[in-house]
């Protein structure tokens, strides 16, 4: 097992590589200059040369990248444009806050979609099988930010029962674990939820099919096993698959929430993407990216390990 894990961490290493090329290139293939922002409309040709020379721009692209490489390492991700602040402290406050929206979101969608799944795949050609895969076929094709913007105007405006923006009262930008946070964390979490839920309902209701036709479950029906028992088993053999896929839905929520997050105002990730790429903030943009990115190579390795400790069989293959 640790082998294992050591093993798939060195195949991380060219992963983690390619994607931090990619992150320093996005200055450098985005049309314009991104000092622009920064730099008086009538600056002359020397202070352009002394922006570029103080933000390392003056230097050949190898050069700039391992000084950049050199600082991320060190955890330098340079300074906002448009605040001046550094940027590794606004992305961690906006991770945190998406972290804790993306997981709330993934457990509601993955309990449902395991839920309607299990349920589906049980009753196969049933009222229920139909109820259930019409729900998770809905989950995956309505756009959640129109049903962000349904649920803001019924629970919000007409109803007045939850808050429609922001992570906290007076429009604070730190949630907290308490009742009053907990208010702005709902509906922006069941939006979310949405597409995972039908994702994982879907994966669960073809998975749960072929393991009920497959011969060990009449072997297990055959030998008197109770019907517990054979629920039993057919959890077991669904877990990695299951697992996996939440996984991949947790990784893909930190990274496209961007929409729900603008319409519900939620100071997560996804709101500072949006915020950089208006204000043209190609550092905070870069860094912003760089660390979803990581986080997303980090939790797919997680997800790894955690299935073969599932399922041994994968170590073996």
């Amino acid at each position: 097992m640790l082998f294992y894990a050591l093993k798939r961490l060195l195949y991380v290493l060219p992963v983690a590589f390619g994607v931090s090329v990619v992150c320093f290139l996005l200055v450098h293939i985005t049309p314009g200059d991104p000092l622009t922002a920064i730099m008086p409309i009538d600056a002359s040709a020397e202070q352009q040369a002394a922006m570029r020379a103080a933000y390392g721009f003056d230097k050949p692209l190898p050069v700039q990248y391992v000084i950049w490489l050199g600082k991320v390492l060190i955890g330098d991700l340079g300074n906002s444009i448009a605040s001046g602040r550094p940027v590794l402290s606004e992305v961690m406050r906006a991770v945190s806050n998406t972290l804790i929206l993306a997981f709330v979101a993934t457990l509601i969608g993955f309990f449902f979609g395991c839920l309607f799944g299990f349920v589906a795949g049980y009753f196969r050609n049933s009222p229920l099988d139909r109820l259930a895969s019409m729900l998770s076929v809905l989950g995956v094709s309505v756009p959640h930010y129109w049903l962000g913007m349904v649920l803001v105007i019924i629970f919000s405006v007409q109803l007045n029962w939850l808050p429609a923006t922001g992570a906290g009262p007076g429009g604070s930008g730190d949630w907290k674990p308490d009742w009053e946070h907990f208010r702005y964390l709902i509906l922006p979490a069941i939006t979310m939820s949405v597409i995972p839920m039908g994702v994982v309902a879907r994966t669960i209701r073809a998975l749960v099919a072929d393991i009920l036709s497959q011969d060990f479950v009449s072997a297990l029906a055959a030998k008197g096993l109770a019907d517990g028992g054979v629920f039993r088993h057919v959890v077991k053999n669904a877990a990695p698959t299951a697992l996996a896929v939440m996984g991949l839905q947790l990784g893909y929520l930190l990274g496209g929430s961007i929409l729900i997050e603008t319409v519900f105002s939620w100071p997560g990730t996804g709101f500072l993407l949006n915020a950089a790429i208006f204000q043209r903030d190609l550092p905070l943009l870069q860094g912003t990216i760089l660390v979803l990115a990581m986080f997303f190579v980090l939790l797919n390795l997680l997800v790894d390990v955690l299935q073969t400790a599932f399922d041994p069989r994968i170590q073996r293959s």
